[in-house]
């Protein structure tokens, strides 16, 4: 069975930094795009940013561009998401997704496989 674990959530105050991790494990992580997304209460899951499996270009929305950076490693079947500048809104749950498209993926629907999430909070 497929398994993302993420990991690296915390209270953070507004300016600071994060980066969450996701291990993924009994998957083909090289074959796979890695998306991270994130949901606040009372709001849909929205997409944060992806990485392809193919060639490591990366997508990003437009709220986090310029702030966040997603990244992987491959031999460690681990995807990374180094966010800066944190703000406020920046305050969610943030899960990991593997998909099988072979351009990475804005919607959560075409992701496979999904994390249990790690809590991010930004503190004013």
């Amino acid at each position: 069975q497929v398994q993302l674990v993420e990991s690296g959530g915390r209270l953070v105050q507004a300016g600071g930094s994060l980066r969450l991790s996701c291990a993924a494990s009994r998957l083909t992580f090289s074959a796979y795009s890695m998306g991270w997304f994130r949901q606040a209460p009372g709001k849909e899951r929205e997409f944060v940013a992806a990485i392809s499996w193919r060639d490591g270009s990366t997508k990003y929305a437009d709220s986090v561009k310029g702030r966040f950076t997603i990244s992987r490693d491959n031999a460690k079947n681990t995807v990374y998401l180094q966010m800066n500048g944190l703000k406020p809104e920046d305050t969610a749950v943030y899960y990991c997704a593997a998909g099988s498209t072979l351009i990475p993926g804005t919607r959560v629907g075409e992701y496979n496989y999904w994390g249990q999430g790690t809590q991010v909070t930004v503190s004013s």
